[in-house]
């Protein structure tokens, strides 16, 4: 997906695939019926959660088609948000539509030292147009995350309450952009578990906000020792950043090896700087 050029053009870096069915348009009316009826089948035979019961299914049990769909209902409570991000998986869904847990597979990932700063990235940097900090806007930046999105958004009501209290919990963390002005150029949320940080949505205001973004934090997350930046699914832009798709086997072994470890730091202060022209 496209940096916007111009202040005001928006683009979620976390995007989610659309419900299944939604590439169907080139398709014949019998057709879309199949798939939609398919699809019911399948769905079906997903677990559906019960609130009182905290458990999720291996994340290798997730579906091909709708790829990495692998559970429905249960609650967004902190205990279970974090038994999931924990387990691979997150949530997504429409208001109209009961929870839905995913688990893709690829699954795209950033490991911090493959950050590519490209030369018109360098350029930017360079002239310091840009202030990153953490946790100094939680609740606006998740709002802008979910008014910001031209093709709507997943992220409800309720799903602002329950990270706005992992926010207060510590494990939920905001991380902002700021234009000379002071104003917000863009930002970023998502939860930090163990050595594991995932991120959830991310929106951009200016030009090549959600790059700076990027840099500082996959710098500042390697200073202090995490292994992995969860991207969930690809995106162009993602990718131009260098950040990749791997098996979800491996995805969940790195999980397994870095989810318990403690980083170096536990204080979301953002101490990393460009270096400047000589970086």
């Amino acid at each position: 997906m496209a940096e916007p050029s111009v202040q005001g053009r928006i683009h979620s870096v976390f995007q989610k695939a659309g419900p299944p069915g939604r590439d169907s348009q080139a398709r014949s009316t019998r057709d879309q019926r199949n798939i939609r009826s398919n699809n019911r089948i399948r769905m079906t035979s997903l677990p559906w959660l019960d609130p009182d019961q905290l458990w999720f299914p291996p994340a290798n049990e997730a579906l091909d088609d709708p790829d990495g769909l692998l559970a429905l209902g249960g609650d967004l409570s902190t205990d279970r948000l974090m038994l999931a991000y924990r387990n691979g998986i997150f949530p997504w869904y429409s208001d109209e539509q009961p929870i839905l847990w995913w688990s893709p597979n690829p699954r795209c990932v950033l490991f911090p030292n493959d950050i590519h700063v490209s030369r018109s990235l360098r350029r930017t940097l360079n002239q310091q147009r840009f202030q990153v900090t953490a946790d100094q806007a939680f609740g606006r930046i998740i709002r802008l995350c979910a008014s910001t999105r031209a093709e709507g958004t997943w992220i409800t009501e309720e799903m602002i309450a329950s990270y706005a209290e992992l926010h207060r919990m510590g494990t939920a963390h905001s991380i902002e952009v700021w234009n000379r002005r002071g104003d917000l150029a863009g930002g970023m949320y998502g939860l930090a578990i163990g050595r594991c940080f995932f991120g959830e949505s991310m929106f951009s205001l200016e030009t090549n906000a959600s790059k700076v973004l990027m840099v500082h934090l996959a710098h500042q997350l390697q200073a202090w020792g995490y292994r992995v930046m969860d991207c969930q699914v690809e995106s162009r832009h993602l990718l131009t950043m260098g950040a990749k798709t791997i098996p979800r086997e491996e995805f969940l072994s790195i999980l397994r090896m870095s989810i318990d470890q403690k980083p170096d730091q536990t204080d979301w202060t953002f101490r990393w700087q460009w270096p400047g022209p000589e970086a």
